[in-house]
């Protein structure tokens, strides 16, 4: 008599031929839900031309729910511009990525310049995942005599997605921004790499635009700009236990360029450590924007070997001269709490708006020293700290000393008509 060694999910049993069956039909059901790029036609040699290849892998992955699209590891895939179409999707598809995806550097391969180098657009509830890299092979782009077009792409870019999960993976060497969500909510992004030099230009680590219910944590971030960019549209955003640097810090902005309205509110970013960057958690916008941005938390901030590491700047510019004007994005509602650490130029720097003053501005348990006496010394005349019409409260006692930084009271200046512009 046969003996009943293996259960079906039905609850059926069977003997060992019963078993073989049973796996064999579930090898079967999960290839047909796995769909690897080689068997595509990809080459995976980092030469031959694989875009081709993650086009069809990605059409057939797309009609099954939970399907997965993988790109396997031990192969590096040579991918030109691409965009993977969601709007006809399933839902929960999964990109594995365990392999290595480079783009191409030949002037050709980019006509007259793009925006993004990847894209995938209109995606509900999908994921990104692996141990594997992309890389933009950036070092050709940020060479200005290299014959490639001045519009240098995003090397991953998410559009008009719900639910996106983003782990695990790397992006190095990107030609601009690594990752870039715009018009996306529900957005999950944690043990995630960035890696490209510091003098790298304009090389984001995440950038958020038009974003809402994003998090972002346990993220390692090194670029040539703001490691994380959140610009306007953007809501309830958490960020927290990043590693930044280098790289120009956390910002909130640039907002407000050519007399734009921005909108930004409810963002918090916790218990990140920030070394050799510009600076540690700035706001900036520019003269003559509208709008807002208000209730906002930093907190549990280390900084070392950073410039600046607390700053808002009304007066942005990115240029040589930009011109005065009589309006500006309000910002209100702003707390820092248990900021500490070294910096080599300034401690704090609040330079806001004469027209539409900062306020609402908290500063509890702040403790910056200068990197070295050299810095002491040099920031000596202002004790480390610039402040401009910026009105708010100390909950303790800073270091640097701030007690003649923060204006109590409200101006006059129509801050609230700018906040319920949003």
């Amino acid at each position: 008599m046969a003996l009943c060694v293996w259960c079906s999910s039905f609850g059926a049993c069977y003997g060992r031929q019963g078993r073989s069956y049973w796996r064999k039909l579930k090898a079967s059901s999960d290839s047909n839900t796995t769909f690897n790029v080689l068997d595509y036609g990809a080459k995976g040699d980092g030469k031959a031309d694989d875009t081709k290849a993650f086009q069809q892998a990605w059409e057939a992955a797309c009609k099954v729910e939970a399907s997965s699209f993988l790109v396997p590891q031990g192969s590096v895939f040579l991918v030109k511009i691409i965009s993977f179409q969601g709007s006809a999707c399933q839902p929960n598809i999964i990109f594995q990525l365990d392999g290595k995806i480079i783009a191409p550097t030949s002037p050709s391969a980019w006509g007259s310049g793009i925006l993004q180098w990847l894209e995938f657009k209109d995606l509900n509830k999908f994921t990104i995942k692996g141990k594997g890299v992309i890389d933009g092979q950036g070092s050709v782009w940020w060479n200005v005599d290299s014959g490639l077009p001045s519009t240098k792409p995003t090397a991953l870019r998410f559009y008009g997605s719900n639910g996106v999960t983003v782990t695990g993976i790397t992006i190095q060497q990107s030609q601009q921004t690594h990752l870039k969500f715009d018009s996306c909510t529900n957005v999950q992004v944690y043990e995630f790499t960035t890696s490209s030099p510091g003098d790298s230009p304009n090389t984001d680590g995440i950038h958020l635009q038009n974003s809402q219910e994003v998090v972002i944590y346990s993220s390692t971030l090194a670029c040539g700009d703001d490691c994380v960019s959140i610009q306007t549209g953007c809501s309830n955003v958490y960020i927290h236990d990043l590693n930044c640097g280098p790289g120009h810090g956390i910002s909130i902005g640039s907002l407000g360029k050519d007399n734009t309205k921005a909108c930004v509110s409810n963002v918090t970013v916790k218990d990140v450590i920030l070394q050799n960057t510009l600076t540690g958690v700035r706001i900036k916008t520019w003269q003559g924007g509208s709008g807002s941005v208000h209730d906002i938390k930093f907190s549990d901030i280390q900084v070392s070997e950073v410039e600046t590491p607390i700053m808002i700047d009304q007066y942005y510019c990115d240029k040589s001269k930009c011109a005065n004007e009589s309006s500006a994005v309000a910002v209100s509602g702003v707390d820092y709490v248990n900021i500490k650490g070294t910096y080599s130029k300034e401690a704090v720097r609040f330079a806001c708006s004469d027209a539409v003053p900062c306020t609402g501005l908290t500063l509890d348990t702040v403790q910056l020293q200068p990197q070295s006496a050299k810095q002491s010394s040099s920031s000596s005349d202002n004790n480390g700290v610039s402040c401009w019409k910026a009105y708010g409260e100390l909950k303790t006692k800073t270091v640097p000393p701030l007690d003649d930084c923060l204006q109590s009271g409200n101006p006059s200046s129509g801050v609230n008509s700018n906040k319920d512009s949003c």
